[in-house]
């Protein structure tokens, strides 16, 4: 007989998708340590099944419009932040996708995101990232900067989009058809991985400049307007990547 060292080893090795057959095999074992096992593996698959119940449910727009063709979702990141750019996601994702655990970023941890970003990366038809700087934004306000990165990832993708399912907004000047869904990005799983996408870019670019500008605290707050980076505002003065529309009411 197996200790029951052992088979928490196997469990622990199991995918997923693999433990049902390994509950039957120990289901007579009585031991407590085994049962209990066998207890966690089971809820483990009850999660599972209600994360796959979830993903389906956020099919739905994509199931109504994959009769078009390649059905886009749209997302943007950084639209209220006092320093860096406005990022857009647009994503293209396979009519047979079957990611789960896209959601909306905000929902999802840091960890979370850079896993799913590298998921969506492998497994997307196209991804396109668009970006609208700080002196553009100052330029032509947020809204327009936002509809001009998100312009800008539609024409990155490698495929053309029949459908656009966009984040709340309808962006002027595309010839596609598109789809505004407000809170999108829970809704849809082609938005939500857009929203990833987004996300995880204007991050990563936001931490590079913590690099060069370490006296901001960029890597931490990603230019959204702290306590700490505003303190750090109003010490320093802006930096090249501040957007002056958004800081005045911090410069004396």
């Amino acid at each position: 007989m197996k200790s029951i060292q052992e088979i928490r080893a196997e469990f622990q090795a199991a995918a997923v998708t693999e433990l049902d057959a390994l509950c039957a095999v120990y289901i007579e074992d009585e031991r407590k340590g085994v049962q209990a096992l066998i207890g966690k593996a089971k809820k483990q698959q009850e999660r599972l099944e209600a994360e796959r119940a979830r993903t389906e449910k956020m099919k739905a727009y994509e199931y109504q419009y994959e009769h078009l063709g390649y059905v886009c979702g749209i997302d943007e990141a950084g639209r209220g932040p006092l320093a860096g750019p406005v990022v857009a996601g647009a994503v293209i994702l396979p009519k047979d996708c079957g990611l789960l655990y896209l959601n909306d970023s905000k929902q999802l941890s840091e960890k979370k995101r850079e896993e799913l970003y590298d998921v969506i990366m492998e497994n997307a038809v196209s991804v396109g990232v668009g970006f609208a700087s700080p002196a553009r934004i100052d330029e032509i306000n947020i809204l327009q900067a936002t509809y001009e990165a998100m312009r800008e990832a539609v024409s990155k993708l490698t495929v053309r989009p029949q459908i656009l399912l966009n984040d709340a907004v309808t962006i002027p000047g595309m010839e596609i058809p598109q789809v505004p869904i407000i809170k999108g990005d829970a809704k849809s799983i082609s938005i939500a991985a857009a929203s990833i996408i987004a996300k995880v870019t204007r991050d990563r670019l936001m931490r590079e400049y913590d690099k060069i500008m370490p006296e901001y605290g960029f890597a931490s707050h990603k230019g959204y307007g702290a306590a700490s980076h505003i303190e750090a505002i109003r010490k320093y003065g802006p930096s090249p990547i501040h957007r002056t529309t958004f800081i005045k009411n911090f410069i004396t």
